[in-house]
């Protein structure tokens, strides 16, 4: 991309030059000469390149040469101000201005971008910088919420908007000279009016934003070691220890007995009542290789005393298949002495 090269003029709160800084190439454009040849009251030579420079520097430095780009219709007071009309006709024309936005051409360049530069007049600066100052700075003040920096922000907001709008320079095609008036004069064709309003008018919308809401750390608890006396019950807890087998649960490895003649859920003494509970007396003594401490598993994980219940061996001569042991036979145990 070519360089962007502009006058000293154009820069920031630099005055308008006496002379326009115009740059034309090998060839002019027929466009051009007929432009010239309109604007002109009194009929000039305009048969070499030279000529054509120097007659439109000289329509362009006039005093008179100002442009119109474009015009804005603006409140003419904050918004709490206003006048509130039913009629919205009145309303319009109490409450608004409209304000012609003017500047003046510093530089033409028809060789290396083909474009025109426009810096708007002081009269168009100063305009703008009021209005934003005693009507946009207000309006956004009112709209937001009071923090203790709000007053510097927005002195802040209107300062960023003067050197803003000092430092604004249009820039379009060269064929916008096609709207050249007399004396220098001009307007803005084909629609670049708009674009140079939506320029204005972002410039002037600068937003007053409010600082970003602190961030407050979160200071958290370090978790509790297994040491800590707080954490000791959560970690006692969080260990679950196997419930201890009762005794009476363990079915004896019989192979006359089956798992699906006695509920593994049920305790064999559940159907018992206390009154048929017993205690025999002393059985008449006989040989028997059989012990019933075979029968039963004593789980190590056991803790508490296991109730003083009788055994099975104890019932052995009372007990039958009636008593409510749901066929488990302990009246055959001549049987089980055969077979063992």
């Amino acid at each position: 991309m070519p360089p962007q090269l502009l006058p000293a003029s154009a820069a920031a709160f630099a005055p308008r030059a006496s002379s326009v800084n115009v740059v034309l190439g090998s060839k002019v454009e027929p466009w051009l000469t007929q432009t010239l040849k309109r604007i002109n009251r009194v009929k000039r030579p305009l048969n070499s390149i030279p000529q054509h420079q120097r007659c439109l520097t000289e329509t362009l430095s006039s005093p008179n040469a100002i442009w119109t780009l474009t015009s804005l219709m603006l409140s003419k007071a904050p918004e709490s101000e206003l006048r509130r009309d039913s009629n919205p006709l009145i309303e319009a024309l109490f409450n608004y201005q409209l304000m012609h936005i003017e500047a003046y051409i510093v530089h033409v360049d028809m060789v290396l971008r083909n474009e025109v530069a426009y810096k708007l007049t002081p009269d168009s600066i100063e305009t703008l910088i009021e209005y934003h100052k005693d009507i946009y700075c207000v309006n956004a003040k009112a709209d937001t919420y009071d923090w203790p920096e709000k007053e510097q922000h927005a002195k802040k907001l209107h300062e960023d908007f003067i050197q803003a709008i000092n430092k604004f320079v249009y820039r379009t095609h060269v064929s916008a000279l096609e709207g050249l008036e007399e004396e220098g004069a001009g307007e803005l064709l084909c629609g670049k009016s708009e674009e140079v309003k939506n320029n204005i008018m972002g410039l002037l919308n600068k937003p007053l934003l409010p600082p970003p809401p602190k961030i407050i750390d979160v200071v958290r608890q370090p978790p509790l070691l297994p040491s800590s006396p707080v954490g000791a019950n959560i970690w006692s807890q969080s260990t679950h220890s196997p419930a201890p087998v009762e005794p009476w649960r363990v079915l004896p490895s019989s192979p006359s007995v089956t798992s699906s003649s006695v509920d593994s859920n049920t305790p064999i003494w559940a159907n018992m009542a206390l009154h048929e509970i017993q205690v025999p007396s002393p059985p008449v003594p006989y040989s028997q290789p059989y012990s019933t401490a075979e029968m039963f598993y004593s789980s190590p994980m056991v803790t508490s005393p296991i109730p003083a219940l009788p055994l099975p061996s104890m019932l052995a001569s009372q007990c039958g298949v009636g008593v409510g042991y749901g066929g488990f036979g302990w009246d055959r145990y001549q049987e089980y002495t055969t077979t063992i």
